[in-house]
């Protein structure tokens, strides 16, 4: 009887098999290749999305590390593109600039250089990108556009790039040019202009630096008006070496194929990292060079390293968002991405034989060009690999059997590595990154059975792997008790823990001027708005803990510096990101005309309580905000200074503080106890 059901399921099995759509595809370089692959990467910044990684304890986060960056074990990141901070809100936080002011340089700031050091480590030949989101405000002299003197913005961004080399030994190896269409509302007339002559100039200044190696990507935006403007300008042109798009949706325009740069999606996925995520990521690393010639797709994010309640949380290849209890999720685009990155070098070239499969999905192939051949087939469904942007059209995936002929230079392999991925969205017991028996090549060809919803890489590459270490520990909550004093005397972080910047830079301070216990403070250093193109509120804030904390005290010891300044401590703080100026919770505020005021809005317009306290400049006040159900109360140095205050919304958030204005303020003795 057990033979009889092992006969008749092989019976189905083939029969199965032989009533699937069957085609054949010839990989073939004989009639020459395609493009040249230049690497897939992640993005670290805009804005401030690596913001957590920094405060993980070891060895956790040097495993996040290996998992993105080291060869062989997981992501296998081949291209690193960080944001070269501007002081400003630029989608999840702000990352601090290497000048806030005209006469000021530091080139330890943020935790960009920490982590293309790291990326470097593991992987030295791994390409380094530095972008500009925003600018600090004496860029702009004045004005909310950083163009109009395009001289000192190329100054600025190139002395980053020196700053790079001398301080910390990396080679950028290529940076952007950011036109954000938001700036301003710029007609695309004159932001042809401003491309066109800032391009030029930085080019120039490059070069007059030493820089010739450094190539420029533009627009990094849209594919036009630059793609046109390289056209009708030649010096233009000579000044360009990529034209980078943000979610191109896999196709690209007809100008910029003339133009015959290197395409790349410079900026790509931003999808929340569950398997229709993952599904979103493999069919655009292969549908980007099959529908748009792109030869590099670069994920905003790298890592979900931010408070998941900002905007965008967890669009990032994996995720990593607490450090107080050192979880980590390796999430599935880390190993559709090894499909690719741990079987292809940038260098290597896509063959002309690219394209859909006969029953939806598709297949690339790339060599070395020295006998080597990778193929990675993708037969996503519409439903399961949905991108956050742009809309994606109705397609058809079904199970098919893929025949793929060799010929050329690789008519003569015998044998192909095998590795796949399956997404199971029913049973949700996906497989990710199997290795499976090597294929044997009869007459120079292969055929994959492959069902919806797979990925496959087949190659000639022996080295690949899937890395592993035990568990992370649990996931945890945000400690309910939590202190910082900010006492570090040589901090390896500009930032202090847990602290995410939405508006202003706090940063680690020495107040030389205080012999008493307030030596080492956390500063807000600040004094003008940056130039951004996000919505930064007009008060500088910074959010901390647990976004479901309702009753809580905050208590933290504050200090003004000018006599117009205004601080606040807050609590149950709704809104960061792109949205802080919206923020609605409780903020406690004094300010230097000796009056405090409590409001529900970060903007102060709505007013639960005000009146006179007392407090000037030079002097430390403590302030305690403690809110309970639908009352707050808060005390100043240890006595009630206002009781009872009706609050109604919202319910939780998180903790924070903070300015009136761009202004300088120091904070000491932070302390929250939530129930």
């Amino acid at each position: 009887m057990v033979h009889r059901v092992s006969v008749v399921v092989l019976f189905l099995t083939v029969y199965l098999g032989l009533c699937l759509s069957s085609h054949a595809y010839v990989l073939d370089d004989k009639a020459g290749l395609g493009r040249v692959f230049d690497g897939v990467g992640g993005l670290s910044g805009g804005g401030a999305t690596s913001r957590l990684l920094v405060n993980y304890a070891e060895p956790y986060r040097s495993q996040v590390l290996d998992f993105l960056f080291k060869p062989n074990f997981g992501a296998s990141l081949q291209i690193l593109k960080v944001e070269i901070g501007g002081d400003a809100q630029t989608t999840d936080g702000t990352e601090p600039s290497h000048m806030h002011y005209e006469n000021d340089e530091n080139y330890f700031r943020g935790y960009e250089w920490w982590l293309m050091k790291e990326a470097r480590k593991r992987n030295p030949n791994i390409t380094l990108i530095g972008l500009p989101w925003a600018f600090p405000g004496w860029v702009g002299h004045g004005k909310d556009w950083p163009y109009d003197f395009p001289d000192i913005t190329a100054a600025y961004v190139v002395k980053w790039i020196l700053g790079a080399k001398q301080y910390h030994d990396l080679d950028i190896q290529y940076v952007g040019v950011r036109f954000v269409d938001v700036i301003n509302c710029a007609p695309i007339w004159n932001e042809r202009i401003y491309n066109s002559k800032y391009i030029k100039l930085l080019r120039y200044t490059l070069d007059k630096n030493g820089l010739e190696r450094v190539r420029i990507i533009a627009s990094d935006n849209l594919w036009e008006p630059i793609a046109l403007s390289l056209l009708l300008d030649p010096e233009l042109s000579k000044a360009v070496d990529v034209i980078g798009a943000h979610y191109p949706g896999t196709n690209t325009v007809t100008d910029a194929l003339k133009t015959q740069k290197k395409l790349w999606s410079s900026e790509d996925y931003s999808t929340f990292n569950d398997e229709v995520g993952g599904g979103c990521w493999a069919r655009i690393l292969n549908q980007n060079y099959v529908n748009g010639h792109m030869t590099a797709t670069i994920s905003w994010n790298l890592v979900a390293s931010y408070y998941q309640e900002l905007p965008f949380g967890r669009d990032g290849l994996m995720t990593a968002e607490e450090p107080w209890s050192g979880n980590y999720v390796v999430e599935s685009p880390i190993w559709i991405t090894a499909h690719t990155t741990q079987f292809t070098q940038p260098g290597w070239t896509y063959l002309q034989t690219v394209g859909h499969l006969a029953q939806g999905g598709s297949y690339v192939a790339l060599t070395d060009g020295s006998g080597n051949l990778t193929v990675v087939v993708e037969t996503m469904t519409r439903d399961h690999s949905v991108c956050i942007r742009p809309p994606l059209p109705q397609f058809n995936v079904t199970s098919q059997n893929a025949t793929f002929q060799l010929k050329g230079t690789f008519a003569y392999i015998k044998e192909l590595q095998v590795w796949r991925s399956q997404f199971n969205f029913k049973t949700k017991k996906s497989v990710f990154f199997q290795k499976l028996t090597p294929v044997k090549l009869l007459d120079g060809s292969f055929t994959l059975n492959v069902a919806e919803d797979e990925v496959y890489t087949v190659t000639t590459i022996t080295t690949g792997r899937k890395g592993s270490y035990p568990n992370p520990p649990p996931s945890a909550r945000f400690p309910k008790v939590y202190k910082d004093n900010f006492n570090v005397r040589n901090p390896p972080f500009t930032e202090a823990p847990d602290f995410a910047d939405q508006t202003g830079v706090f940063e680690y301070y020495i107040n030389l001027t205080d012999p008493g216990p307030h030596i080492f403070t956390l500063r807000q250093v600040l004094t003008e708005r940056p130039v951004t193109w996000a919505t930064d509120a007009d008060q500088t804030v910074s959010v901390i803990g647990d976004y479901l904390w309702q009753n809580l005290t905050v208590t933290c010891d504050v200090f003004m510096e000018s006599i117009t300044s205004g601080v606040f401590i807050a609590a149950r703080v709704d809104k960061g990101g792109q949205s802080v100026r919206s923020a609605n919770g409780v903020f406690f505020w004094v300010f230097a005309d000796g009056t405090y005021k409590v409001t529900n809005d970060i903007a102060g317009q709505t007013v639960l309580a005000e009146g006179q306290s007392g407090t000037r400049t030079y002097g430390w006040y403590t302030l305690s905000l403690t809110v309970k159900g639908q009352y707050a109360s808060g005390q100043l140095n240890g006595y009630p200074l206002w009781k009872n205050a009706v609050v109604l919304t919202p319910n939780n958030g998180w903790a924070a503080i903070g300015t009136h204005s761009f202004e300088l303020a120091q904070f000491d003795n932070f302390a929250v106890v939530a129930e």
